[in-house]
């Protein structure tokens, strides 16, 4: 009896003691993402993508979800990214930020400490990129994003977070610099703003640039997202502006639109910065989306190339072959984020998965990167007010046109003269 007594207490003490040290187990893998990483064994990039593919801003969600693919797709095709004598295949992981901040930090945790991701392809807007950022320098993981343009997120400085688009606030002015060098320049300006990070950044770079260039300002508002705009077009009618400049998406682009065709109003030119180029914006406004003035830092008729794409004209190709659409700058710009990591992987001989110590080293090869794509430059600033932003590419400005990007300005690069003032509505 108390030799079972013992080989039962025996058992017990043996079962206790594991689970301790299986609860002490799951307690230092939570604390970062680098003990599950060091010790698994895989011949694949575990690649993570956070982008809106539902809520308010699916759009342009969708725009950055077709250029990680395309890399992925032709990156694959080849083989994978090389390292050393030999190649890694790469897989998406994509997690929904659902178009909400909170969604996308939470995002980023799973892809981290589940998924246990290498590193990350960033969302499509700046207010999410802000809130996924923290996260990222909590658990050490890089990401660039391809799309988000807000200066707010480069002046504080994250370190694990790189863009391939440069900040709004070196691209906005120029379709407005653009047009004050006309024989007959616009005299005043309406700016309207989203309250969100990127579209508040452009509404307050287009007011900038008016007053810079000596146009007078006879309205600038900041409204919440979600704003009926059709009664505050009816009050700019009212001040007959020159130009309405909105800072928004496609979507806040499309409402003013059809709302001022609605009611009457076509100023002498509409300024819009992103989602102007962008397949839903082009179809779902046709003729009414013509002669819009905006900046892009990447055309698809643009002379460059890589061995990656091949030239812009492949890239485009596998675009519209893949998702039939043109692409544009943002599309574009997240492709070539795939390229950026692709470059600083083969420079640090950086085989999958990736160790906390390795991601390290990642962040500083981004830093010292210099290269060329069919995208154009690809150099991350590593101090001031663009730190990890790529500041190398120079800002167009484009005119839309039966859905093609027309090269306006500056001079020495445009492929057309600007339409000013553009035709009315009824008149396409």
């Amino acid at each position: 009896m108390f030799k079972k007594l013992s080989i039962l207490r025996s058992i017990s003490l043996l079962a206790i003691s594991g689970l301790i040290l299986s609860l002490a187990g799951c307690g230092s893998a939570s604390t970062g993402a680098s003990s599950s990483a060091s010790s698994e064994t895989r011949d694949f990039y575990k690649v993570g993508v956070i982008t809106s593919l539902s809520g308010a801003e699916v759009y342009g969600g969708n725009v950055t979800k077709y250029g990680y693919d395309l890399w992925a797709d032709a990156v694959n095709k080849k083989g994978g990214i090389k390292v050393g004598d030999k190649t890694y295949q790469v897989k998406l992981i994509y997690s929904d930020d659902q178009s909400d901040p909170t969604a996308g930090a939470n995002a980023a945790e799973r892809l981290i400490t589940s998924e246990k991701v290498d590193f990350i392809l960033g969302p499509y807007t700046s207010g999410v990129t802000k809130a996924v950022a923290p996260i990222l320098d909590k658990y050490k993981v890089p990401m660039i994003t391809g799309s988000a343009e807000s200066p707010t997120i480069w002046t504080q400085k994250f370190k694990y977070t790189f863009g391939t688009i440069p900040a709004a606030d070196l691209t906005a002015n120029s379709p407005l610099d653009t047009l004050a060098k006309l024989a007959n320049p616009p005299k005043t300006i309406a700016v309207l703003g989203v309250n969100d990070a990127f579209s508040k950044a452009v509404a307050e770079a287009f007011k900038a640039s008016a007053e810079k260039n000596g146009m007078k300002v006879v309205k600038y508002d900041v409204v919440p997202a979600g704003t009926d705009f059709t009664p505050l077009i009816s009050a700019i009618k009212q001040l007959n502006p020159d130009i309405l400049a909105v800072g928004g998406h496609e979507t806040e682009h499309m409402q003013v639109i059809k709302a001022s065709k609605s009611l009457g109003f076509m100023p002498k030119a509409f300024v819009m910065h992103y989602g102007i180029t962008t397949p839903d914006f082009i179809k779902n406004l046709g003729k009414d989306g013509d002669y819009v003035y905006g900046a892009a830092v990447w055309t698809p008729d643009l002379k460059l190339k890589d061995d990656l794409f091949g030239t812009v004209e492949d890239y485009v190709k596998a675009s519209k072959d893949k998702f039939i659409v043109v692409p544009d700058y943002t599309q574009a710009g997240c492709s070539a984020t795939g390229e950026a990591f692709s470059a600083a992987l083969a420079k640090i001989a950086a085989k999958p998965p990736l160790s906390e110590q390795q991601r390290e080293q990642l962040v500083k090869a981004l830093e010292e990167i210099d290269i060329q794509t069919f995208y154009g430059p690809i150099k991350f600033a590593t101090e001031g007010n663009w730190y990890h932003d790529n500041v190398g590419l120079k800002a167009l400005t484009i005119q839309m046109l039966n859905g093609d990007q027309l090269v306006v300005g500056p001079d020495n690069l445009k492929a057309k003269d600007p339409v000013y003032p553009v035709p009315a509505f009824n008149a396409r």
